[in-house]
C-alpha cells in the first residue's frame, strides 16, 4: 500500500470497488460462473474466513453484510455484491466503511484487497476480465 492511500485514509472512512476504479487493485471481479453458484460460493467462502462476522444474507439480491472489528476496537462494515452480468458470468463488488468520524487509515482499502485475494484464490478457475 503507497503513501498516498495512507495519507487520503487519514480523511476517508470508506472503499469501494467499481468498472471505474484508477486502481487496478480496486476494479470489480469477474467470474465465468452463474450468479447462483458465484453467491454459493462467495457466501460459503466468507463465513469461513476468520475474524470477519456475517450480519445479513440476501441470496434474492445477491448482498453479504460482515463485520470486522480490528485491533483498536473500530468497527468496520463491509458489503459483498454479486451480480449477474450475464447467464454464465458474474460480477463481485466489495464496500466497506468504517464507523466513527474519522478516517482509517487505509484500513478499508486493505480489507477489500484481502477479501478480494481470498475469493480470486478461490475462484481461480472461474476468474476473468471484462
Amino acid at each position: 500500500m503507497s503513501f498516498k492511500r495512507t495519507l487520503v485514509g487519514i480523511i476517508r472512512s470508506q472503499e469501494g470497488t467499481s468498472d471505474r476504479a484508477t486502481d487496478p487493485n480496486m476494479k470489480t471481479r469477474y467470474y465465468s460462473l452463474s450468479r447462483e453458484r458465484a453467491w454459493e460460493e462467495v457466501s460459503t467462502t466468507l463465513k469461513k474466513i476468520p475474524g470477519y462476522k456475517v450480519l445479513h444474507e440476501v441470496a434474492g439480491v445477491g448482498e453479504i453484510t460482515l463485520e470486522k472489528r480490528t485491533k483498536f476496537g473500530r468497527t468496520m462494515d463491509i458489503t459483498v455484491s454479486v451480480l449477474a452480468v450475464s447467464p454464465v458470468k458474474s460480477a463481485v463488488d466489495i464496500y466497506s466503511a468504517s464507523r466513527g468520524s474519522l478516517g482509517d487509515l487505509g484500513a478499508n482499502y486493505r480489507n477489500i484487497i484481502s477479501l478480494f485475494a481470498i475469493l480470486d484464490k478461490k475462484l481461480a478457475a472461474h476468474k476473468t476480465t471484462n
